[in-house]
């Protein structure tokens, strides 16, 4: 008998890319509140998130396999979320202009009562964006549902010189490390989802 696949995220770009492994899902948003406690670094930040979120709906999907995400943007130091206003937008991508940043995703896994989490690491360097490059970009109205103010995917691909490590991990879900990680814990993955 198949079991249930339960993504605990709302992004539309997890849902298209989860795709890629699984036939059939279902989303279910936790609405747990995001907060992170002092002494976890920025880095594991993401993997912090995504047991929080997953662990969350696995409280209602006890029989399911539920996968949790969280995607950040690392610059300077910093995490940069999603922008709120085109000051934010603007600010974040002056400060990706022209350097290399992190994307780092957490993804974690409820099955059978544990989990298990892991993160996987995107270096992205941009080429140098003129003030009016910026403000187009942010006419778009692109930056506002995502980290870091862009979307490689999208128009914010023009942005990108290059990046050292998975694309989609860039998207919001690394798609092969994924299914690596979960045919890892479930030894019978194939027969059973």
């Amino acid at each position: 008998m198949k079991k249930k696949v339960v993504l605990a995220s709302a992004s539309p770009r997890r849902r298209e890319l989860l795709k890629l492994i699984f036939d059939e899902f279902t989303v279910c948003v936790s609405d747990v509140e995001e907060t992170v406690p002092d002494g976890i670094s920025p880095c594991d930040t993401p993997e912090y998130l995504a047991r929080l979120k997953a662990e969350d709906i696995a409280k209602k999907y006890p029989e399911s396999l539920v996968l949790g995400a969280d995607t950040v943007v690392l610059a300077g130091g910093k995490i940069l979320g999603k922008p709120k206003t085109q000051a934010d937008a603007f600010a974040m991508l002056k400060l990706l202009s022209g350097r290399t940043h992190k994307v780092i995703t957490g993804c974690a896994a409820v099955y059978e009562g544990k989990t298990y989490s892991f993160g996987v690491r995107t270096d992205v360097e941009f080429f140098d964006l003129t003030d009016s490059e910026i403000n187009n970009y942010i006419k778009t109205g692109e930056p506002f549902d995502k980290a870091g103010g862009y979307g490689i995917q999208s128009k914010g691909a023009v942005f990108v010189k290059k990046i050292n490590g998975d694309y989609y991990n860039v998207v919001g879900l690394p798609v092969s490390a994924l299914k690596k990680f979960t045919e890892k814990i479930i030894p019978d993955f194939a027969s059973i989802f």
